[in-house]
């Protein structure tokens, strides 16, 4: 898969959140293998509070900023359809918020870059189709490939935390 990244203000140089992204993209294709065909493309902005909530509120009606927000632009019946030749095929749009994402981590009292590898292996399931909200079901089966894909890059389960609260 192709990466597009955009790290905007306030996201710091201090990380290569570029290297990370990478790196959660090659764990989710080893659980995920349709996110592993050569001709997807995604773009990940890491940007503010600000940005994610007008995007929010445009797109979802929700007036709030969100840690992650995925815009799909294929079915998961297209991409699991999808063929390995051709062209570029563009999977979606993810984009992070960095006031969120650190305020999550602090409360959770893990690394930020640890918390942000999860969103993006979190939205780079929804592009893959998989949805939450949908039923306990398909949370629970989302749930458990990112607790798997998460295993690969030695983080710790997320869920189990909250689980231990």
């Amino acid at each position: 898969m192709e990466l597009d990244c955009e790290i905007e203000a306030p996201w710091s140089a201090d990380t290569d959140w570029e290297a990370l992204a990478l790196r959660a993209v090659q764990a989710v294709q080893a659980i995920a293998p349709q996110l592993a065909n050569p001709r997807l493309a995604t773009s990940l902005t890491f940007t503010s509070d600000a940005q994610i909530h007008a995007l929010n509120r445009q797109w979802r009606d929700r007036d709030k900023p969100t840690n992650v927000l995925s815009f799909p632009m294929l079915t998961r019946e297209d991409l699991l359809a999808l063929d390995e030749e051709g062209p570029p095929v563009l999977l979606g749009d993810i984009v992070l918020a960095q006031e969120t994402c650190a305020r999550e981590a602090a409360q959770k009292s893990i690394a930020i870059a640890d918390h942000t590898s999860h969103l993006i292996v979190h939205g780079l399931l929804h592009l893959a189709g998989y949805d939450h909200e949908i039923s306990p079901a398909e949370a629970e089966a989302m749930e458990q490939l990112e607790v798997k894909t998460l295993a690969l890059m030695g983080i710790a389960d997320p869920y189990s935390a909250i689980e231990d609260e």
